[in-house]
């Protein structure tokens, strides 16, 4: 069969990481039993957690995650940060969801990942400042943040202390 003139649509390198990322997120929510589901319409947010008790009882936490995959991760400050550059678009409303929003970013290469909790790192003063300035802006992550299975923990406890302030809240007809 002759190849057509002129050229098709590949699959590049930046769609098979970005799989691998959502993939590898997707592994390590599952091995500490929770869940995520896909988002069908990526607007800046890839995908939909769902925490659970220690006897798989669901504990009401939801949260969204946004996974960003690099094969050039970029460390800072003597191996101490991660960085990421993202579209300002997205802090914004990223900054204005009521529910956790947690950016993970995968380094490929070494099949490890990056997490950080996007409205308490930029909450007050620089929650401000974020929302100003150029279209893309460059986001330090700890590289202490390592996510895995045991960092769910710490991530389930931020999405419970949500649920916790949200007790109480009366839902009523209009």
């Amino acid at each position: 069969m002759p190849r057509p003139s002129s050229p098709r649509k590949r699959r590049t390198r930046e769609h098979i990481i970005a799989d691998l990322g959502v993939n590898f997120v997707e592994r390590q929510v599952f091995l500490s039993g929770n869940t995520v589901e896909r988002w069908v319409h990526d607007y800046g947010l890839d995908l939909l957690l769902s925490t659970y008790t220690e006897e798989g009882e669901p504990d009401g936490g939801k949260m969204f995650i946004q996974v960003k995959a690099t094969d050039h991760l970029s460390m800072v400050s003597g191996g101490r940060f991660v960085t990421c550059r993202i579209e300002r678009a997205h802090l914004r409303t990223w900054l204005v969801e009521t529910l956790p929003v947690f950016l993970i970013v995968y380094d490929a290469l070494n099949d490890r990942a990056y997490w950080l909790y996007v409205q308490a790192t930029f909450k007050g003063v620089r929650r401000f400042q974020a929302a100003r300035g150029s279209e893309r802006l460059t986001i330090r992550i700890p590289s202490s943040q390592i996510f895995d299975p045991t960092a769910m923990n710490r991530i389930r406890a931020f999405g419970q202390a949500i649920v916790d302030k949200m007790k109480g809240i009366q839902h009523e007809d209009e």
